[in-house]
């Protein structure tokens, strides 16, 4: 199975790949090359969902894609809570390559629509459905929910940006190795034993 690069032009999103670069909440880059890959399906699934997105006068900006088994542990021992990073002795759906981290982003001007929270925010604020949020935000995260549930993705309740595939047990864990462009870097490959 390959995986597909998501990038211009053949995907109209923006990268802002946060686990190449220091702003995550590790405060180090986990990734080694600032790439989004995913499952096929999920790359198709994406396209329904930009094409959605559109019609309204808005894009994506991505921040996650596929994630290797090796980050996985990284991002696991930085902060273990299940609640938030998949422990990876169970998978992440990152890891399978079907899931998405996103937000939506004005086509016109390039200015991000209020979502509450920045990505990666572990605490209630970023949970869907939080009802102590402006009615902006609440309408954003809803307009977001819609498109990529539209376009056939599964939400996860404590994260407004992630999106997965249906599923998702079909589809095998991944290594770094399986990927077409390899994203880690030697230091992050030594949680390849584990």
């Amino acid at each position: 199975m390959s995986l597909v690069e998501i990038a211009p032009p053949a995907f109209d999103v923006d990268l802002d790949i946060a686990y190449a670069s220091t702003a995550n909440f590790t405060g180090r880059p986990i990734y080694g090359r600032a790439v989004a890959q995913l499952h096929p399906e999920a790359a198709a699934a994406l396209t329904r969902a930009i094409d959605l997105a559109a019609a309204l006068g808005l894009r994506f900006t991505v921040f996650d894609a596929f994630r290797p088994v090796e980050a996985q542990w990284q991002l696991w021992e930085a902060y273990p809570d299940p609640q938030f990073i998949a422990d990876p002795r169970r998978g992440s759906n990152h890891s399978r390559g079907i899931a998405v981290d996103l937000t939506l982003i004005d086509a016109a001007s390039g200015a991000a629509l209020d979502m509450g929270t920045p990505f990666d925010d572990f605490s209630p604020l970023a949970h869907h459905g939080h009802r102590d949020l402006s009615r902006e935000v609440q309408r954003n995260r809803a307009i977001l929910l819609g498109l990529m549930t539209a376009a056939g993705w599964d939400w996860y309740r404590y994260e407004w940006w992630h999106y997965q595939l249906f599923d998702s047990q079909r589809y095998p864990l991944l290594r770094d190795a399986a990927a077409p462009m390899p994203m880690m870097t030697p230091a992050g490959g030594r949680a390849a034993a584990q």
